[in-house]
């Protein structure tokens, strides 16, 4: 008999993995064996591993997996993963693309709803008994910007088109995409930030995209717009930005990610006038391990048959 293959979930909330496999069938196919992130597996189950589900391991062990395949991670950024040096091109890693689509489009446009509307001021004024009538600036007709026009930010734009917005935005692959009025090569970005009233980062990392936001860059941007970023905190340089909402050359930033995380106590942005810092809730869903869980499923069925994984990164453009 055919020894099954073993697969390592390293995790804090397994369950719904479990469960989701178990569904499909797949419990009897495979041993599994999962464990919270901070206990590292015996040795003999380091030894025979073939597949690996985390956000992320402690350095080194993945080199004490001689059989390792496939890591499939939990989050959709895969930088963490790419720069580690046990990691090779033996090896597949899958990201969980796509488990975003409907939670950060709906808080990107929540942040948008917090630049135009008053609930915020209104709110501190009901502390004090003030009544204080404001007039909400809209944003229907205004220009929505979106660098990286992927799954999450197609979803935006389709929202945002509903809402009357023009959008923009920047793709690899120039290409019509529905509800984009016109889309632009990442080489264009200027041109992006020169007509948004809201600029939205949902790129990843790269050596093109890392520092891409910066004086210069920023500089692009009109005065009255806004920066949101809901990608990955190396895409900011942070000094640049907080000199840029300063001296009001643009109206300010929401950032959702942060180089460090959680934020350090004494980062400038805490207390930067025009800066509101969102504590990384851009992905995060009831339900989002469900989610997740499915794609492993699909991926796990997949990895059985030899077919090509969903969501495979590609090490070259870095995601």
């Amino acid at each position: 008999m055919q020894k099954k293959p073993l697969m390592l979930l390293l995790y804090g909330n397994t369950k719904p993995y479990v469960e989701s496999l178990a569904g499909a069938g797949l419990s009897d196919l495979y041993e599994i064996v999962a464990l919270p992130p901070d206990k590292k597996p015996d040795a003999g189950h380091l030894a025979n591993a073939e597949v690996l589900m985390a956000i992320n391991v402690a350095p080194g062990m993945i080199g004490e997996m001689p059989k390792l395949k496939w890591v499939q991670s939990i989050t959709v950024g895969v930088d963490h993963w790419l720069e580690r040096k046990d990691l090779t091109s033996r090896h597949l890693l899958t990201a969980a693309r796509g488990t975003h689509r409907v939670q950060m489009p709906e808080n990107i446009l929540g942040a948008i709803f917090h630049i135009t509307k008053n609930y915020m001021a209104a709110a501190l004024q009901q502390r004090d008994s003030k009544w204080v009538r404001r007039v909400s600036e809209p944003i229907a007709g205004k220009t929505l910007g979106i660098l990286g026009l992927g799954a999450i930010g197609q979803e935006l734009a389709r929202k945002a088109a509903a809402l009357e917005l023009k959008v923009i935005g920047t793709k690899r692959t120039v290409e019509p995409v529905s509800h984009v009025d016109k889309v632009y090569a990442p080489e264009q970005i200027d041109e992006v930030l020169a007509q948004s009233d809201y600029v939205v980062l949902l790129l990843p990392v790269t050596e093109a995209t890392n520092n891409l936001m910066n004086k210069e860059r920023l500089s692009r941007m009109r005065p009255d717009a806004w920066l949101l970023n809901f990608g990955r905190g190396h895409l900011i340089v942070d000094q640049d930005l907080i000199a840029a909402v300063k001296s009001k050359a643009i109206a300010g930033a929401i950032l959702d990610v942060f180089r460090t995380e959680p934020l350090p106590l004494d980062h400038p942005f805490w207390t930067a006038d025009g800066i509101l810092v969102l504590p990384h809730i851009g992905g995060g869903h009831p339900t989002r391990d469900r989610m997740v869980a499915e794609l492993f499923t699909q991926n796990a069925t997949r990895f059985l048959a030899g077919e090509p994984l969903k969501e495979l990164v590609d090490r070259e453009r870095g995601y």
